[in-house]
């Protein structure tokens, strides 16, 4: 069964990227993936400044990197870029820590106008830590996920609709990898 990490950059609990990520992690596990959520904001924040390595929470999420098929880069856009919080994560991966994993970015903003911020902010970091299987991603607007009273998201129909088509991509390419096999 391939294992997915969804790596959530938000800083805001009540975030519509949280719509995006449980739409995802829905339709992942319906497709028979094990699929870990590393919620960034819960490590400790001392940890990720001073980049403890021996942290028991750093060296856990680091571990469902490490074992994971593919990854769920998830963050909303602040300024541009993606957020501090997912940043300072990323400089805890290993050099070669997403080698021979699918990447599937997930990002969240305001405007359409930073679209471009998977391919001129993200993917040059993922590629220096190793990462050559990166999906095109999506990238949605705020007003197209919207929050609902109970807590749950609604996902307008063209965000749900690439969406599906990125996690199948995801699901079709994480398994030509897993199970892993060492030669």
């Amino acid at each position: 069964m391939p294992k997915i990490v969804i790596l959530s950059g938000s800083a805001n609990k009540n975030s519509r990227l949280n719509g995006i990520i449980q739409y995802s992690r829905s339709k992942l596990e319906q497709a028979g993936h094990e699929v870990s959520i590393v919620e960034i904001t819960e490590l400790p924040a001392e940890d990720l400044i001073h980049s403890n390595w021996n942290s028991a929470a750093v060296q856990k999420a680091l571990t469902l990197v490490e074992e994971a098929d593919g990854v769920i880069a998830a963050s909303p856009v602040y300024k541009a870029a993606y957020s501090g919080v997912f940043k300072t994560f990323l400089d805890l991966i290993p050099q070669k820590g997403l080698e021979r994993k699918v990447i599937l970015p997930l990002f969240i903003g305001g405007t359409i106008s930073h679209l471009l911020v998977i391919d001129y902010s993200l993917k040059p970091v993922l590629s220096a830590l190793g990462a050559t299987n990166i999906l095109g991603g999506v990238y949605a607007v705020d007003q197209s996920v919207i929050r609902l009273e109970d807590g749950t998201f609604h996902l307008a129909e063209e965000i749900s609709a690439r969406l599906e088509d990125a996690l199948v991509r995801l699901n079709e390419e994480t398994a030509l990898i897993s199970p892993k096999v060492t030669i």
